[in-house]
């Protein structure tokens, strides 16, 4: 994500998520949200005044993103994946394919329904993630920080552009022992075929 996402973490023994100790910065980054239901499309721009981000595009459809996205810089996309006509998937496809500024920009896609059919369509359209709704203030924080953090490159293929699809493991999360370190990889466990013990 670009510099505008300012990101400071104070080491905490918190939760996975939205650690309590984590400080952002939202206030110069440019976001925009497509979604063509306006009570949607307005609740999510007014969550996002609420994480400071100042300047919010909103926009209704395919056109009206794909117009502002050619001549307008944004830091994040957020996305209904479901719309008439050209939908958040269209878009993205498009954004990733387009050759503009913002081609790059990370994308978060949000659907009322999540089965693994649309979880892959998301990710072969070139989204950094999709969330379901109902979208709670904290869940959406919780998601654009993630995507924050994400070091995933970007590739462009002939079949597919977008975040490297590939999770690179980087190691137990925080106070989580390596598995090194358990006795099945010391070789303290006895998984023979006469019912596996401890040694």
């Amino acid at each position: 994500m670009p510099d505008s996402i300012e990101l400071v973490e104070r080491k905490s023994a918190g939760t996975p998520n939205l650690n309590p100790n984590t400080v952002f910065n939202l206030s110069k980054a440019t976001v925009m949200v497509v979604d063509d239901e306006p009570f949607s499309l307005r609740l999510t721009a007014q969550t996002l005044l609420g994480f400071g981000v100042v300047t919010r595009h909103q926009c209704a459809s395919f056109d009206e993103a794909s117009a502002l996205l050619r001549s307008h810089p944004v830091d994040l996309l957020i996305v209904d994946a479901e719309m008439p006509g050209r939908d958040g998937y269209d878009l993205v496809n498009w954004l990733r394919r387009s050759g503009f500024d913002n081609a790059w920009t990370p994308v978060l896609m949000i659907s009322g329904h999540t089965p693994v059919s649309k979880v892959a369509k998301a990710r072969d359209c070139g989204a950094n993630f999709i969330v379901a709704r109902p979208l709670t203030a904290t869940l959406l924080l919780d998601r654009i920080l993630w995507v924050a953090k994400d070091v995933r490159g970007m590739l462009e293929t002939p079949t597919y552009a977008g975040p490297d699809r590939r999770f690179r493991e980087l190691g137990p999360p925080e106070g989580v022992p390596e598995r090194r370190h358990d006795p099945l990889s010391r070789g303290k466990i006895n998984l023979s075929s006469e019912g596996g013990s401890a040694a």
